[in-house]
C-alpha cells in the first residue's frame, strides 16, 4: 500500500498495517478482520446461555414455564446467550413453555420481572442475560414475597453473595475476564510479530453454583472471595436482599 493510500485507509478506519487492533467481545458493524482489526477475543456467549439453561432446568417442573429476562438493545453477546438458552430448552426440555420480557435500561429489569410473574402464574424460574438485572429482579421479587430460581451470566459480587446465602440465584455461567485479558495479550503479541491470528477467539466460561462459589470466585477473578461471601458460606443460610 502506498504512503498516500495508507493515509487514506487510516483516516477511514483508524487501522493500519503498523497498528494492531484487538477487540474484546464483539466487533462494530462494518469492521472486517484483517482489514480493520486483527482479532476479536470474547467469551463463548452461546455456551454461557446453554449453561444457564442446564442449571435452571432442574428447578422447572414437567410442563412448567421459564422466563427470559432479555436485553431490549441490539447487542450481540446478550442475544447469543438468549438464543442458546432457547435452543437448549427446545432440545432438552421441550415440555417447558418459555416467556420473555425485555428491558432497555437497567431500571426496567424490576418491572419486567414482575410482569413475567403476573402474566404467567405457573412461572417456575427466570434466566436473566447478565448479573445486574438478575439482582434487580431478585430484589423486586423478594419484596413481593416471591421466591424464584434464577440463573444468569457473570459472577459479580452481588450474585456471588446471593449464592453464598442460598438465595434466588441458583447458577451462574461465568465469563473468565482475567483469562480473556491474557488471551487478548497473546493475540496482540502474535499479531505484532506478524504471525497469523484467528479472526475470532472464544474462551469457555465456567458454571458456578452455590456449592462452589468461593472456589469459583478465586479461579475467575484470580483474587480471594470477599470476606462477606466467605462468611455467608460458613454461616447458616440467610437469603436476605
Amino acid at each position: 500500500m502506498s504512503e498516500a493510500a495508507e493515509g487514506i485507509h487510516r483516516s477511514k478506519t483508524g487501522y493500519s498495517p503498523g497498528r494492531k487492533l484487538v477487540l474484546l467481545d464483539n466487533a462494530p458493524t462494518g469492521m472486517l478482520p484483517g482489514a480493520d482489526y486483527a482479532s476479536v477475543v470474547s467469551t463463548d456467549n452461546f455456551g454461557l446461555g446453554q449453561s444457564c439453561a442446564a442449571m435452571l432446568s432442574p428447578h422447572i417442573p414437567a410442563n412448567g414455564a421459564a422466563g427470559i429476562l432479555g436485553y431490549g438493545i441490539d447487542f450481540f453477546a446478550t442475544h447469543e446467550r438468549e438464543i442458546a438458552f432457547r435452543k437448549w430448552m427446545a432440545t432438552h426440555r421441550p415440555d417447558v413453555t418459555l416467556v420473555r420480557e425485555r428491558f432497555a435500561e437497567l431500571d426496567g429489569a424490576r418491572p419486567a420481572a414482575l410482569a413475567m410473574v403476573d402474566k404467567t402464574p405457573g412461572l417456575s424460574g427466570i434466566f436473566a442475560v447478565w448479573d445486574v438485572p438478575a439482582m434487580k429482579a431478585a430484589r423486586a421479587l423478594s419484596q413481593d414475597g416471591i421466591d424464584m430460581p434464577i440463573t444468569t451470566v457473570d459472577l459479580g459480587n452481588e450474585v456471588a453473595l446471593d449464592m453464598a446465602r442460598h438465595g434466588m440465584i441458583k447458577g451462574v455461567g461465568a465469563q473468565m475476564p482475567y483469562d480473556q485479558g491474557c488471551a487478548a495479550a497473546r493475540v496482540t503479541l502474535a499479531a505484532l510479530l506478524g504471525l497469523p491470528v484467528p479472526p475470532w477467539v472464544a474462551l469457555p466460561g465456567r458454571e458456578v453454583t452455590p456449592f462452589d462459589v468461593v472456589e469459583a470466585y478465586q479461579v475467575i477473578w484470580h483474587l480471594p472471595a470477599p470476606k462477606a461471601i466467605i462468611d455467608s458460606v460458613r454461616a447458616p443460610s440467610a437469603g436476605h436482599y
